[in-house]
């Protein structure tokens, strides 16, 4: 009977089993879809509303100015809370996009530009933003405005 046992296990022993893996786990990128940007504008206004941004409005420039592709425009809820914003987003978009973008109006906090190449940001405390109302500005219909002031006879 011992002999029979030995033999048995002989043959299970020689014969090679397959193993059979697990299947290949993936790793995760870390970044959230939806912080995957496609467009410098998209990261800017995406930013912004991580800072807590108030009112992010985008105006689509193109055909009105040659200026910028885009303006956006957010409101802060205080002058250290539009200074630290301008501040953020400048520091990401050096880290990014190996851009220097310029500030202006910083020292102030009421009212902070950041020109992003194509995308020119203007941060306001509500008060300043309510009154120079830029959205009233740039949303107008440029292609009913003539810019010539003489126009000549027919």
């Amino acid at each position: 009977m011992a002999t029979r046992y030995n033999t048995l296990m002989k043959k299970t022993k020689s014969a090679p089993t397959k193993v059979k893996k697990p299947p290949a786990v993936r790793k995760k990128t870390g970044a959230p879809k939806a912080q995957v940007q496609s467009s410098l504008h998209e990261f800017i206004s995406i930013s912004l509303d991580a800072d807590k941004a108030q009112n992010i409005l985008s105006i689509n420039l193109k055909g009105k100015t040659t200026i910028a592709d885009y303006m956006v425009i957010a409101t802060g809820t205080s002058s250290r809370h539009v200074a630290g914003m301008a501040q953020k987003l400048r520091d990401k978009l050096s880290d990014k996009y190996k851009m220097k973008a310029r500030v202006e109006g910083l020292e102030g906090g009421d009212w902070v530009i950041v020109d992003a190449d194509d995308v020119i940001v203007h941060l306001f405390r509500e008060e300043v933003r309510q009154f120079y109302n830029l959205e009233k500005l740039w949303d107008a219909d440029f292609a009913t405005v003539h810019y010539t002031r003489y126009q000549s006879p027919k």
